[in-house]
């Protein structure tokens, strides 16, 4: 079996561990399991730490268990949270569950044909079962107030003066018993998280010490930041999730493009699959020419093939280099038209009707009345720019103003308009 302690250690993605864990995996096959809040319909790129992690515990032979917390996800967890979350209903909480698991298939191995397959539980499958009284007479009895108090989580929002519900001051006991199921049930010996997640965790084994009489072992990544200090996965717009409707496989593409050379030496470790001499060679090559932004392409095309596939990331690619690059009016025509808008998002646009459009004969006669003066003030502006090599149509640059107008609608709806080299219009015709 590969070592997978070694594995995150040189990818940057060991934190803590608790002691003989190395000695656990090493003597064979080991389940660890790692959770999933449900609180959306899809996970974001926050995610993507422990779901890497999962995927590397997979990869040297072990079984991933990825627990979905249908249960905690009812409560919330207080980690590093300054106030209580809005509950969610069973059946929000459900759907939500389906869409995860889909996504995480993207990376794990679920197929029963595996010696070592993925495994999705929910705990609300055991916990459903738990009268409040049982639980706090089978389960509470074996934690002590003065143990939950002294968690990190738990004294920083009594510290923060914005006080701690019952109903969060719990989430670490229900985390813990799941733990201990798993352990008894399903001989999981191991559970997974990221660092803000270590008090929770050293609950569980803390629990089947108590309860079971048996050892179990914790640990945990990093949480993942940026150089500037601002907060990973987070744009302008919001979170970069993985879910297409969400944020569009373009978008997803160029948020990995545009990471700093910094973030990306780090990135690459952490959420590709590459080995460590391929990465070495290929940061070796990006300090020879850092314009090129050879680590940023590499992490962009291997994680977005992973979460979109191979057609998506081929029009992400396209996308790219039609706004960035030298294309073709081809290569334009074949965007599909969420891709081709995604592209163009926010450049100025303006609607033309069909018999408009119909009723031009030059170049020129686009940037009249037709375009309603959407690119130029007037054609005498127009003509000029056209003439100077300016003005390119769909990607094809015209010359002559007085020329036959040619151009064909994209997706059998679009004129895209290029003035200079970084001004782009859209004529949309209906």
């Amino acid at each position: 079996m590969n070592s997978f302690i070694e594995e995150l250690k040189w990818r940057g993605m060991l934190q803590d561990m608790t002691p003989g864990i190395e000695d656990q995996l090493s003597s064979g096959m080991t389940s660890a399991y790692l959770g999933f809040d449900p609180t959306a319909d899809s996970l974001h790129i926050g995610h993507l730490v422990g779901v890497m992690t999962l995927l590397h515990f997979q990869r040297a032979g072990h079984r991933p268990y990825a627990l979905v917390g249908g249960a905690t996800g009812m409560i919330g967890d207080p980690s590093f949270k300054s106030a209580e979350r809005n509950l969610l209903s069973k059946e929000t909480l459900d759907h939500n569950i389906e869409c995860i698991k889909a996504q995480l298939a993207k990376f794990l191995d679920f197929s029963a044909e595996a010696k070592n397959h993925a495994v999705l539980v929910n705990n609300y499958d055991w916990m459903s079962e738990f009268s409040f009284l049982d639980f706090i007479r089978e389960v509470g009895k074996h934690i002590t107030v003065n143990y939950m108090m002294g968690k990190d989580s738990v004294k920083r929002r009594l510290e923060d003066g914005n006080g701690l519900s019952f109903t969060e001051f719990s989430y670490q006991l229900i985390q813990g018993y799941d733990f201990y199921h798993l352990w008894k049930n399903e001989n999981c010996s191991v559970q997974l998280g990221g660092s803000d997640q270590w008090g929770n965790i050293v609950t569980g084994t803390e629990l089947i010490r108590r309860m079971g009489g048996g050892s179990a072992y914790a640990l945990t990544v990093p949480l993942i930041t940026k150089a500037d200090g601002s907060k990973f996965g987070k744009t302008e717009s919001g979170s970069v999730w993985l879910d297409p409707e969400k944020t569009s496989p373009y978008a997803f593409y160029q948020f990995w493009l545009n990471v700093s050379d910094e973030d990306a030496s780090k990135y690459i470790r952490i959420f590709t699959t590459l080995d460590q001499e391929t990465i070495l060679d290929l940061e070796s090559k990006h300090a020879e020419a850092p314009h090129l932004r050879i680590l940023q392409k590499q992490i962009a095309e291997s994680i977005t093939k992973m979460v979109h596939g191979d057609q998506e990331l081929a029009m992400a690619v396209k996308a790219s280099q039609i706004l960035f690059g030298k294309s073709s009016t081809e290569e334009l025509a074949s965007l599909d038209e969420r891709t081709f808008l995604q592209v163009f998002e926010g450049v100025p646009q303006a609607k033309v009707s069909k018999s408009d459009f119909e009723s031009i004969n030059t170049n020129l006669d686009l940037f009249g009345e037709v375009s309603q003066g959407l690119v130029f003030s007037s054609k005498g502006e127009a003509r000029k720019m056209i003439q100077g090599g300016g003005v390119s149509i769909n990607k094809t640059k015209i010359q002559d103003p007085n020329a036959d107008f040619k151009a064909d609608l994209l997706q059998e709806k679009y004129i895209l308009i290029q003035k200079g080299k970084k001004n782009y219009f859209i004529l949309e015709v209906n």
